[in-house]
C-alpha cells in the first residue's frame, strides 16, 4: 500500500483518545504557528493505551488540592497588591468573553485587586461579541486599553496567513498572546493573569506551571526571523508599503527586556478549579455577557468564542488542516470534565464537526478581498493527503473517531 504523504509534520497514523476522542492530530499550541505545510508541528500525546494528555490532565485536575492552591494564589496577591485606587496591580487579557469575564471579576470583586483590562480586538467584531466586551467593561468599573494597529496591515497580513498557512486567526492570537506583555512593560504592571491552563486542552501536563516565563511564549531572538502570515518579517517589509513600525504592534518584545522586566505571567485556572460552564454562568451573572441567540456552525454550543466573525471560519481550516473540527473540541473539552459521555459526544461530533461557515463567510471573504473560488481552491490544497480522501465527488476523512472513514 502506498504511504500517504503527510502536511505539517503530523502524525502519519491517526489515533483518537479512547477516553476523550481528540486526535494526536490536533496541534499543542496556540502560539506556535506554522509557515508553510513543511514545518514540523508539534502535537498532543497519546500514549500506547489510547489515552491523551488532555485526559490524564482532568484526572489529575480531580485531584488537585484547589484550596491550597488559593491559598498559593493569595501570597501571590498579596505580594503585588496595590493599596492606591489609581495604581494597577495585574492586567487581565480579554476582548469581554466569559473566561476574561470571569477572571477580571473575580481578581477585583473577590481578591481585592485593581486589574488593567487590556483588549486586542477581533478582526471583525461581531455585534454580540461587541456587545459582551462593552458589558464586562461597564460591569466592573474596569479600565481598558484596547491595541490601536494600522487596519490594512491587519486586513494584508490575514490574507496573507489564509493563503500561506490557511490560518485566519494567526494574527489576532498573536496580538492576545503578545499585546497584554508590551501594555506590562509599558506601564511597569508586573502581574499578568491569563484565564484556563492550555494543559485543558491537550498540551503537554508539564506545561501547567505556576509561571509562564517561556522565552518562545513572548519574546525573540532574532526580529528577522520572526514570521507573520507565513512569511519572514524583512520579506514583508521589502515587499510592501509598510514600514517596521507599523508592524512593531504585532512583534513580540526581544528576551532581555522581558527577562529584564521580571514580569510574571500566570494562569488563573491553576489556582482556581477551571470549568468552561461555571465561568459561562458566572460571567452572565455578574458580566453582563450573553450567549447568541444562535447554535455556532460547526458545533453544537452557543457561548464559546463568539466575538470574532472569523472564529468558525477558524475552527473551519482547523478541520480542514488536521481532521478535527470545533464540535470535537468542545466535546472532548466536556468529556473531560464530565459533562458529556464519550457515546454523547461522538453523536455531536458525527452531526457538527467540519460544518462550512456561511453565516459570516461573505463579510470575510470581502473584507479580505478574496473571491468565494480562490477561498475553496486553498481549502483543496491545504487537505493532507494521510487525512483526506477524494471518493465519489466529495473529500472524506480517511479516519474519524467514529470509525467511519474511507479507511476505516
Amino acid at each position: 500500500m502506498k504511504k500517504l504523504k503527510a502536511f505539517y509534520g503530523l502524525p502519519k497514523k491517526v489515533k483518537f483518545c479512547k477516553k476523550c476522542c481528540i486526535s494526536n492530530q490536533r496541534p499543542n499550541s496556540s502560539i506556535e504557528f506554522l509557515h508553510n505545510r513543511k514545518s514540523k508541528k508539534k502535537t498532543i500525546s497519546i500514549d500506547k493505551k489510547g489515552i491523551s494528555d488532555a485526559w490524564k490532565f482532568s484526572r489529575v485536575k480531580n485531584k488537585i488540592d484547589f484550596k491550597k492552591r488559593e491559598e498559593a494564589l493569595l501570597l501571590l496577591l498579596n505580594k503585588y497588591r496595590s493599596n492606591k485606587k489609581n495604581v494597577y496591580d495585574c492586567i487581565v487579557p480579554g476582548s469581554g468573553g466569559k473566561d476574561s469575564c470571569f477572571a477580571a471579576h473575580v481578581l477585583k470583586f473577590k481578591y481585592g485587586m485593581n486589574p488593567l483590562t487590556v483588549t486586542w480586538p477581533p478582526i471583525l467584531y461581531t455585534k454580540y461579541g461587541y456587545n459582551n466586551y462593552l458589558n464586562w467593561i461597564n460591569s466592573g468599573n474596569f479600565e481598558n486599553i484596547a491595541g490601536q494597529r494600522n487596519e490594512e496591515l491587519m486586513r494584508l497580513l490575514t490574507r496573507k496567513a489564509i493563503k500561506n498557512i490557511f490560518h485566519p486567526f494567526q494574527t489576532f492570537i498573536l496580538g492576545q498572546k503578545i499585546f497584554p506583555i508590551k501594555v506590562a512593560l509599558k506601564y511597569k504592571i508586573p502581574l499578568v493573569f491569563y484565564g484556563e491552563n492550555e494543559a485543558e486542552y491537550g498540551n503537554p501536563i508539564a506545561d501547567n506551571t505556576k509561571s509562564l516565563r517561556s522565552k518562545s511564549f513572548f519574546t525573540h531572538k532574532n526580529i528577522k526571523e520572526f514570521y507573520l502570515g507565513g512569511e519572514k518579517l524583512d520579506r514583508l517589509i521589502k515587499d510592501n508599503n509598510f514600514n517596521i513600525k507599523d508592524y512593531e504592534v504585532f512583534l513580540p518584545p526581544s528576551e532581555k527586556e522581558f527577562y529584564n522586566s521580571q514580569i510574571e505571567v500566570h494562569y488563573l485556572g491553576y489556582y482556581l478549579k477551571w470549568v468552561p460552564q461555571e465561568t459561562f454562568y458566572y460571567s452572565v451573572e455578574n458580566c453582563g455577557f450573553r450567549p447568541r441567540p444562535f447554535r455556532t456552525e460547526g458545533t453544537y454550543s452557543k457561548y464559546n468564542s463568539i466575538d470574532d466573525k472569523i472564529d468558525d471560519l477558524h475552527y473551519y481550516t482547523t478541520f480542514i488542516k488536521f481532521g478535527i473540527g470545533r464540535a470535537t473540541y468542545d466535546a472532548s473539552q466536556e468529556i473531560r470534565n464530565d459533562h458529556l459521555t464519550i457515546g454523547e459526544a461522538k453523536k455531536l461530533i458525527k452531526k457538527y464537526d467540519g460544518e462550512r461557515p456561511k453565516r459570516y463567510l461573505k463579510d470575510i471573504l470581502n473584507y479580505l478581498e478574496i473571491k468565494k473560488s480562490e477561498f475553496e481552491k486553498l481549502e483543496n490544497q491545504f487537505r493532507s493527503p494521510h487525512l483526506w480522501k477524494w471518493t465519489r465527488n466529495e473529500w472524506k476523512l480517511r479516519h474519524t473517531v467514529n470509525n467511519d472513514g474511507t479507511d476505516d
